[in-house]
């Protein structure tokens, strides 16, 4: 695992703010998306990524978890089945998925809906009540540096002081096969101006046409955000599908409190 020193700094790379209706469309785009396609997004989900399970693995088996994005509960049976027996609290945007997740009926956890673009999606979880946050595969989906940025608060609002928030990021661009999944903003009624710079627009052909949002992360990017949300990067790596970097991977922890 490639560690980053404390020292790194970083600058937000997007000077324009995107306007609140450009947000609210790609959010409520990705909405529909998953409550469309949310039996077939599931079928396509029945194996961890391999950098999950490398997460996974490192986690105490007493750990207060909170698994934001969720999906169908395959990180809490998974976990479950190798011995974790702390407290698991899963939630994802897609009540489809939630429902899903509830049938496996796993000791220990509760799964609930609540879309994290939000502004108090939070509300009802303890302030520095969990030791991991994990977010695999949803930032991406989180359109506008402000948004972002929000999130990240309400994050580092519940991770205890000496926890890890860990997430990942599609590396789509990696993979011709993706890239050719592309299409224009045009298809939407959105222009590239309209947008923030590796912004993209991305088809889905399983189970009928659709269309989601995605943003491409890069390191310099993620470290400009740890910086702006007061964490320290304690690691990285890339993991997962054909290529084995398909998913970009982070461990952030709280900065400490300046006495």
């Amino acid at each position: 695992m490639v560690r980053i020193p404390d020292c790194w700094r970083g600058k937000i790379l997007y000077n324009k703010v995107m306007q609140p209706e450009v947000v609210e469309k790609l959010l409520k785009l990705n909405h529909e998306f998953y409550q469309t396609f949310a039996g077939h997004f599931s079928a396509t989900r029945q194996r961890l990524q391999s950098g999950v399970v490398q997460v996974a693995a490192t986690i105490p088996h007493t750990a207060r978890l909170l698994d934001l994005g969720c999906g169908n509960g395959l990180l809490a049976a998974h976990l479950h089945k190798h011995g974790h027996a702390g407290r698991y609290t899963g939630i994802d945007t897609a009540s489809n998925l939630i429902e899903i997740a509830k049938e496996q009926q796993i000791p220990n956890t509760g799964f609930f809906t609540a879309d994290l673009s939000d502004s108090d999606w939070h509300k009802d979880l303890q302030a520095g009540g969990f030791d991991y946050i994990l977010c695999f595969a949803v930032m991406h989906h989180l359109p506008g540096q402000e948004l972002r940025l929000r999130f990240l608060g309400q994050v580092h609002h519940l991770l205890a002081a000496d926890g890890r928030f860990i997430f990942s990021n599609w590396q789509f661009l990696t993979s011709e096969r993706l890239r050719n999944r592309i299409v224009p903003w045009e298809q939407i009624a959105l222009s590239e101006d309209q947008v923030d710079e590796h912004d993209y627009l991305m088809d889905w052909r399983r189970g009928g046409n659709g269309l989601r949002y995605v943003h491409f992360y890069n390191n310099q990017e993620l470290n400009a955000l740890a910086n702006a949300s007061a964490f320290n990067i304690c690691g990285l790596f890339t993991s997962d599908g054909e290529n084995g970097r398909l998913g970009l991977y982070h461990i952030w922890s709280k900065k400490p409190r300046k006495q």
